[in-house]
Formats: C-alpha cells, structure tokens, sequence
C-alpha cells in the first residue's frame, strides 16, 4: 500500500494523498471549520499541488461540523489581520472589488475538474460558505443529521461562491430560491429526497461510506470516467442533437483507445 503523505497543512486546510485518492480537511473544529480569505487561498493551494495520479478527492471537516461558514470576524469592521475588510471592500473600485472576489472564488472552482471526482462527507453544520463549499464537490455523501443552510440573503449579501448553479440544477429554480431566499435548514432527509445528498448514513457511518463510494469510483477505468464526467457536466449547455454528437466523439476516442490505436 502507498504510503499516506501531508502536501499541505495551513491555515485550517490539510491535503493528504494516498495513491489516487486524496482527502482535504477542514482542521478547525473549535470554530467549527469557519472559513477565511486564508483558508480558501489554501484550499486553491491544495487544488495546485495534486499529483496528477488523484482519481478522487474527498473534502471533511474535522469536529462535529463540515463548516459553519464565514468567519463572522468578516463582518467586524477591522476584518481579519492582514486582509481588506468588507467595508475597505466596498469603498475600492469596481474592479478591485471583481478581483477579490473572483480570488476567493478560485477555492470552490476546481473540484469539478474532469480529471477527478469530488465526494464532501457533510457532517452537521454546511452553512453559508460552508454549503457552497459542499456544493463544489460532484458529489455529497451526508451523515443523518446534516443540515444545509444558505444564509447570506439574510445578511443582505448573496451567495457568491459558486454554489448558485450547482443548487439550482440539483434541486430546481424554485426550491433553490427558496432556500436562499429564506435561509432555511435543509435536513439531509429533505437533501437526500431533493438530489442534493447522494446518500444519507448515520453519522458512525459516514466515513465508511465514502470509503465505499470512493472505492465505486476507482473500479472504472480513468479515461472512461473522465469522458463521461465532462458529457454530463457539458450536457446542459448542449442541444439534445448537440449532446449526441459530443458523445459520438467520445465513444471514437474510447474505442481507439482500447484498440490501442489512441493518440
């Protein structure tokens, strides 16, 4: 067996890889994996430094909570040490203003890289920027006793992290503004009956069934799972003409492939 190696261990975030399967925590639980400008720098990090033989990436958080969201120090009016506050923020030009946050964004864009599979192991509490981070992933498997929430509307902001358009085209337009608009908790039972848990487990569980899910995913080959993970994320910009003919190319490349005839 390939031995476990730490790539990064910073600001809230570990990395460690075992052979194809790397696994991101979230490491701290004291302040229930609140998140920070620090902690997603990282997180785009961890995203960097994956060895280019990772199949799938699983995303945890230590303690009782996968992650309560923003650090509520965001909203003081110093912010945190060594970062631009909101305030500071909102008085810089537009541009600046685009920048920042398109840097913060960058930590919750590239788990849904073709080349491997996301799995978040949500335990209590996803909230904020704690549910967009779960909802980055491809996929979620989800302890019993879950709970999402999406709660930046009502602290006149709105969801800026990524996780608008994967909630809508897991659950649908109108439960999505639902959800934001109100700020509700959603029960894994409801996530689960709503497509956006994969599957629901008691909480003592939870680590084994990513373990299974993860195992799932490495059974195919990398190549076939890699095309078909790019039809499906390509599929709702596509035609249903257009669909078909991505697919045609796809299949070509896999039937030279296994004839040994691939470039």
């Amino acid at each position: 067996m390939t031995a476990r190696k730490t790539l990064l261990d910073q600001d809230g975030v570990q990395l460690t890889v075992e052979d194809t399967v790397a696994t991101v925590t979230l490491t701290n639980p004291a302040k229930r994996n609140a998140q920070s400008p620090a902690l997603w720098r990282a997180l785009t990090e961890a995203g960097r430094l994956l060895p280019g033989s990772v199949r799938v990436v699983v995303l945890k958080g230590e303690g009782k909570s996968f992650s309560a969201g923003l650090d509520r120090q965001a909203f003081t009016p110093e912010g945190f040490d060594g970062e631009p506050s909101f305030i500071d923020l909102a008085r810089g030009t537009d541009e600046a203003l685009d920048a920042e946050i398109a840097t913060y964004q960058e930590a919750f864009t590239w788990w849904r890289r073709n080349d491997i599979v996301s799995i978040a192991a949500v335990q209590g509490h996803a909230i904020g920027a704690g549910f967009q981070l779960a909802l980055a992933c491809d996929l979620r498997v989800c302890a019993d006793d879950a709970q999402f929430a999406m709660r930046e509307t009502s602290l006149g902001l709105v969801p800026d992290l990524g996780g608008t358009q994967p909630l809508v085209s897991l659950v649908g337009y109108a439960r999505a503004l639902e959800i934001c608009a109100t700020g509700r908790f959603v029960s894994a039972a409801e996530a689960e009956l709503t497509g956006l848990a994969n599957v629901v487990v008691p909480v003592a569980e939870l680590s084994g069934a990513v373990d299974d899910l993860t195992a799932a995913l490495l059974a195919a080959p990398r190549d076939a799972v890699i095309e078909t993970k790019a039809l499906l994320r390509g599929a709702a910009g596509r035609t249903y003409d257009e669909q078909r003919v991505a697919e045609r190319a796809a299949q070509g490349r896999r039937l030279r492939d296994l004839a040994g005839l691939g470039e």
